[in-house]
C-alpha cells in the first residue's frame, strides 16, 4: 500500500525542512486517538500547545511530527518536519491534498443537521466508489483541513462538513475545500449570539457558495423564507424540501 505522505509530498506541501525523512500513513492532531505509522501535526491552541506531546506521539508509534519548534524530550535527529506554523502546515497539506484529488467534493454547512447529512452522503457515494468522509464533526478551523489532509488521492469521492461559530469563518474553509456541490442544511438561530440576526446567519452560510469549483453546484433549503438571501450568493442552485418550487420534494 502506498503512503498517503511521502517525504516528497511533505516537503512540496508545507515548504517545511525535514529533519529526517519519513513516509506517513495517515494525519492526527491527537496523541489519544493516534494510528501507528500517522503524521502528528501539533498544533497550538487555547487549551494547550501539540508541542508537549511530539515525544508521546513518536512512543505511540507516529511516523514523524509537523512542529514549529523543536519539542522536548525529542532527539535533534528524530523525524520531525519543522515548519513557521503548524496550522499553516496543516493547511498546506490540505491544499495539496485537494489538488492531487481528482474525484468530486461535497461540502455540507447548516444550522443543523451537518453531521447526519455529512453521513448520508458518506453511505449514498461509497455505493459508488472509494468514498473519504469527514470523522465525527471536523468542521472547524482544524477539523476542514485535517480531513482533507487525511484524503486519499485515489477517491473517488470527498464529503466535507463547514461550520462556523463567527462571521467569515466559511469562506476561507469553502476555497480550501472547494467543493463540486455545496450543501446548506437550513438557517436557524445557532450562534445568532455572535451574528445577531438570521440574515446575518443566512449569509454567512451562503459563502459556502464562494468556493465552488467552476460550474458547482449549490443545494439550498427550499422552505427557508430567508431562500433569496441564499440565492444572492449561490445562483446556480437546486432546491430541496416540501416547497412547490423545490427542484427535489419531499412527500
Amino acid at each position: 500500500m502506498s503512503a498517503l505522505w511521502t517525504p516528497d509530498a511533505l516537503l512540496a506541501a508545507t515548504g517545511g525542512l525535514l529533519r529526517a525523512p519519513f513516509s506517513a500513513g495517515g494525519v492526527s492532531i491527537d496523541t489519544r486517538t493516534l494510528k501507528k505509522g500517522d503524521l502528528f501535526v501539533a498544533l497550538v491552541g487555547e487549551n494547550g500547545d501539540g508541542h508537549a506531546f511530539v515525544a508521546d506521539a513518536l512512543a505511540k508509534g507516529a511516523a514523524g511530527a509537523l512542529v514549529h519548534r523543536l519539542p522536548d524530550g525529542v532527539a535533534d535527529d528524530a523525524p520531525l518536519l519543522q515548519v513557521a506554523d503548524t496550522l499553516a502546515g496543516l493547511r498546506g497539506l490540505a491544499a495539496f491534498a485537494r489538488a492531487r484529488f481528482r474525484g468530486r467534493l461535497v461540502a455540507v454547512t447548516g444550522s443543523v443537521g451537518k453531521t447526519t447529512t455529512k453521513e448520508m452522503l458518506r453511505a449514498i457515494l461509497a455505493a459508488q466508489g472509494k468514498t473519504w468522509a469527514a470523522e465525527a464533526s471536523h468542521n472547524n478551523h482544524w477539523g476542514v483541513p485535517l480531513t482533507l489532509a487525511r484524503l486519499p488521492a485515489d477517491a473517488a469521492f470527498c464529503v466535507a462538513e463547514i461550520g462556523m461559530n463567527h462571521a467569515g469563518e466559511i469562506l476561507p474553509l469553502a476555497r480550501l475545500a472547494r467543493p463540486h456541490v455545496a450543501v446548506i442544511t437550513t438557517v436557524e438561530p445557532a450562534h445568532i449570539g455572535h451574528l445577531g440576526s438570521l440574515e446575518a446567519i443566512a449569509d454567512e452560510k451562503a459563502a459556502i457558495a464562494g468556493g465552488l469549483e467552476p460550474g458547482g453546484v449549490a443545494v439550498l433549503p427550499a422552505d427557508t423564507p430567508l431562500l433569496p438571501r441564499l440565492l444572492a450568493q449561490a445562483p446556480n442552485a437546486r432546491l430541496c424540501g416540501s416547497a412547490a418550487a423545490a427542484d427535489a420534494r419531499l412527500l
